[in-house]
């Protein structure tokens, strides 16, 4: 079936996108990885394990994702550490702390409970994103209607992360243009650092070395024993989640991107239907995820 493409503009009044790669203290993205933009989709459909649509078919969206925040901060919590069970009733923690016993302690309550962890935690506030889905017409055509027509309270990040929904369209690039020298981006996106086209690994061709570079998971599927989980309630303590991760510049805010000297890259130009008409500029091959 032909591909169609679905403008998503979303507020957000905090996120964290939790960054798996640091521990001493929970970094966040900057924007969402394309892992966590599928399955706030996946929610807004009920179809979080692709019984639906199939998982593939979730997966073999490409995603483009544009805009930021106003600010981050940082907020000191108290994380549990472990593995979580409930006995007897109560709800309790595998704490390597007890020396005694079987090493499990309450939760909750009075006495010795479970051990946790002060940790600092970085978050985003007040922002503004425009992303890009791009697929099979009749996947686009079911997200579309679910998000014009909304069952539930969506999140993007952690549960807490309420994302508000302000525009969704179905529109196609208004131009695509080819460029030498230099590029500037409206809006701080992710690069991808290197693709595989026709069998063949490309690197962006960017000669300015300066923009902070992330590992982001772009696919995470589940499986029990190698077969993919259709159901949550086939998922068990014995369940592996195996993430894919991919390498993104990330360009920030009002950066010019300079290519290397005798490269050119084709770009497709979005009008945004929204107010001020922002132009989104989208990188080929490179800039969807």
């Amino acid at each position: 079936m032909p591909e169609k493409t679905l403008f998503i503009k979303i507020f957000q009044p905090f996120a964290q996108y939790r960054n798996p790669f640091t521990f001493y203290y929970a970094q966040t993205y900057p924007l969402p990885p394309k892992s966590t933009i599928i399955g706030m989709l996946q929610n807004a459909c009920d179809d979080w394990y692709g019984t639906k649509f199939g998982i593939e078919n979730w997966w073999n969206l490409k995603v483009s994702v544009h805009g930021g925040f106003e600010s981050f901060f940082w907020n000191y919590q108290n994380l549990i550490k472990g593995e979580l069970d409930f006995r007897g009733g109560v709800l309790v923690n595998k704490c390597y702390r007890n020396s005694g016993g079987d090493g499990w302690l309450p939760l909750y309550g009075e006495g010795i409970t479970s051990q946790r962890s002060p940790v600092y935690q970085q978050e985003l506030f007040n922002g503004c994103l425009f992303i890009f889905l791009k697929g099979d017409e009749e996947i686009i055509n079911k997200i579309e209607k679910a998000l014009k027509k909304l069952n539930k309270v969506l999140s993007l990040g952690r549960s807490e992360d309420v994302a508000f929904i302000k525009h969704v369209e179905l529109f196609e690039p208004s131009k695509s243009i080819k460029v030498e020298g230099d590029l500037k981006l409206t809006f701080p996106t992710y690069i991808l650092q290197k693709i595989n086209k026709d069998s063949q690994e490309m690197n962006f061709p960017i000669k300015n070395q300066k923009y902070p570079v992330y590992s982001i998971p772009v696919k995470i599927i589940f499986e029990n024993n190698g077969k993919k989980v259709t159901h949550k309630a086939e998922i068990t303590k014995t369940t592996k989640r195996k993430v894919e991760f991919k390498s993104v510049i990330y360009t920030g805010h009002e950066y010019n991107i300079i290519l290397s000297e005798g490269n050119s890259i084709n770009v497709e130009i979005y009008n945004l239907p929204i107010k001020n008409n922002k132009e989104i500029r989208i990188i080929e091959l490179f800039g969807w995820l």
